[in-house]
C-alpha cells in the first residue's frame, strides 16, 4: 500500500494512536482527517499540527457518523484510507450489581459497533477509488482477554473476528483490510488503571508502534502485532492455559479492593 498522497480519515485522533497516526502520516505527505468528541482537544490537535482537518463526531454514534460521512465525502471526495482507531477501555468488576445498561455497553458501542458502523457507511465510496484500505485497530488482547477489562477484550475480540470476514469478503475489490493490534501502548487509554494492573508488560512507545504499523501497511502485512501483541497471540497457540492465567492475576486483586 502507497503511504503517501492519500486522504485519510483516522477516528479517534485527538491523542494517543490516533493523534499520532496523524502526525506520521502528514509528514509522509498525506492529507490528513481526524474526528473526536471533544472540541477543546480537536481545536488543540489543529494548534499542534496546522495542516490536519478535524470533525467533531462520536465514533460509536450511528447518527453521527452519517452525518460524518455526508460532511467528509463532500469536502474530501477523494478519501481512500479508513483508521478505524477511536477506542475506550476500562476496569470493570462483573459482580456489581448497580452498572447502568447504557454506560455497560458503551465500549462495545465505540470500540466494535462503531467500526462497523463505519465501515458500512464508507465502504461504497471507497470501493470507486482507484486504491483503498481500511485499517481496524484491534488489541493484542484481543488474543488473550485481561479479565479485570472483560468488555473492551470482547469487542477487541470481536474486531479481530469481524476484520477476518471483511478482508474475505473483500478479496476481489480495490480495498485491502488490515488489522492493527497494539500492545500495551503509552497512551492516555491506560492512564486510569493501577500500573500493577499492567504488571509484566513494558507498555511500547506510541511513536516507535504507529511507526511499525506504517511499515506494516506499506509491507501489505495485513494483520500487524507489534511488539508483546504478537507473543500473546503466539503464546495462545502454545499454552493458552498458562497465558491466560498470568492474565489473570489483576483479578485477585481487583477483587480484594472491591471488599
Amino acid at each position: 500500500m502507497k503511504m503517501s498522497g492519500n486522504t485519510v480519515l483516522i477516528t479517534g485522533g485527538s491523542s494517543g494512536i490516533g493523534f499520532e497516526f496523524a502526525s506520521q502520516l502528514l509528514e509522509l505527505g498525506n492529507t490528513v482527517i481526524i474526528t473526536g468528541r471533544d472540541q477543546v482537544k480537536l481545536d488543540e490537535v489543529k494548534r499542534k499540527l496546522p495542516h490536519v482537518h478535524t470533525f467533531q463526531s462520536d465514533a460509536g454514534d450511528p447518527g453521527a457518523i452519517a452525518a460524518l460521512y455526508t460532511a467528509v465525502v463532500k469536502q474530501f471526495p477523494k478519501i481512500n484510507v479508513l483508521i478505524n482507531n477511536a477506542g475506550l477501555m476500562r476496569k470493570i468488576n462483573l459482580h456489581e450489581t448497580n452498572a447502568n445498561p447504557a454506560d455497560l455497553n458503551s465500549e462495545i458501542a465505540t470500540n466494535l459497533s462503531g467500526p462497523i458502523w463505519m465501515v458500512q457507511q464508507f465502504l461504497t465510496h471507497l470501493k470507486m477509488q482507484e486504491s483503498a484500505a481500511i485499517v481496524n485497530v484491534s488489541s493484542g488482547l484481543a488474543f488473550v482477554p485481561l479479565p479485570i477489562s472483560p468488555i473492551y477484550c470482547a469487542a477487541k475480540a470481536g474486531v479481530h473476528s469481524y476484520t477476518l470476514s471483511l478482508r474475505a469478503q473483500l478479496k476481489h475489490t480495490k480495498v485491502k483490510v488490515f488489522e492493527l493490534a497494539p500492545p500495551l501502548t503509552e497512551t492516555p487509554l491506560v492512564d486510569a488503571f493501577d500500573p500493577t494492573d499492567m504488571s509484566g508488560s513494558k507498555a511500547m512507545r506510541v511513536t516507535d508502534m504507529v511507526s511499525y504499523a506504517i511499515k506494516g501497511i506499506k509491507r501489505d502485512q495485513y494483520e500487524i502485532r507489534p511488539g508483546q501483541s504478537n507473543a500473546l497471540k503466539m503464546m495462545n497457540r502454545i499454552a493458552p492455559n498458562f497465558i491466560f492465567g498470568q492474565l489473570s492475576k489483576t483479578v485477585d486483586r481487583m477483587l480484594g479492593a472491591s471488599k
